[in-house]
């Protein structure tokens, strides 16, 4: 049985450790929930519905102290400071379960986190991380900002047609058996002067910006991610869940 009703978190800004934690119970819960439909289906008639039973869905969003995650691609020296230097930045340091190499999460970031059964919407994850990108390159041109895809990468670039490309917007996921964890980072008003720290994804030879560097001025975070919110839905077809 398909469960398209999600339920939006927002976790506010919350220490990397303590939101991963979070998300690994979520996470870790519905796939158990899926192995347990499945071990009725089986011991009922192969195809037959298991009762009325469904897997959840959740959109967290939340913001970040300084931290830097490496994931399971990356390579830790594309992290260009030593422990005294992320003291001095007031940062953390996480190898973490996702794909993706290293990137940079800071106050005035949107970190979107979709925990979705795949089965619920469906089994691509290409489509997926395609589908999280066209939510925000939606969002980026609501705020008259033209943003597109670079090719061979993933995530939102700006003038990613010519040496001026820029990067908005990085993700990393970890899917199993389809249910999805992390996601998205969305830079719109955080210092980038932390990129400076890093080889952002790997890659050392393109910039980074944010909304505010683009459009000259803070913006209302809480309004740009309730237009992310409302793209994620629409694109996904979500039945947004009353809180």
């Amino acid at each position: 049985m398909k469960n398209k009703q999600v339920t939006v978190q927002d976790w506010g800004l919350i220490d990397y450790k303590e939101a991963w934690t979070k998300q690994e119970e979520l996470f870790n819960t519905t796939i158990a929930l899926k192995m347990e439909i499945r071990n009725r289906q089986l011991a009922v008639a192969g195809d037959a519905p298991a009762d009325d039973i469904i897997t959840p869905n959740y959109l967290v969003f939340c913001e970040h102290p300084h931290v830097y995650t490496l994931g399971n691609s990356g390579k830790p020296e594309h992290l260009l400071l030593d422990e005294q230097g992320l003291q001095d930045n007031g940062a953390t340091y996480y190898h973490i379960n996702r794909g993706g190499d290293i990137t940079y999460h800071g106050p005035g970031q949107i970190v979107g986190y979709p925990i979705l059964d795949l089965d619920n919407f469906f089994t691509d994850i290409h489509l997926y991380l395609r589908t999280l990108e066209e939510a925000v390159i939606l969002t980026l041109a609501d705020y008259g900002i033209k943003a597109s895809r670079y090719p061979g990468y993933t995530g939102v670039w700006l003038d990613a047609d010519n040496e001026r490309a820029r990067k908005i917007s990085a993700m990393g996921v970890r899917c199993s058996r389809w249910v999805t964890m992390h996601g998205l980072a969305f830079n719109v008003n955080n210092d980038l002067s932390y990129f400076k720290n890093i080889i952002p994804c790997g890659i050392d030879d393109k910039a980074v910006t944010s909304m505010q560097q683009e459009l000259g001025h803070e913006l209302d975070i809480k309004r740009v991610q309730s237009v992310l919110q409302h793209y994620i839905s629409v694109l996904f077809e979500m039945e947004i869940a009353a809180n």
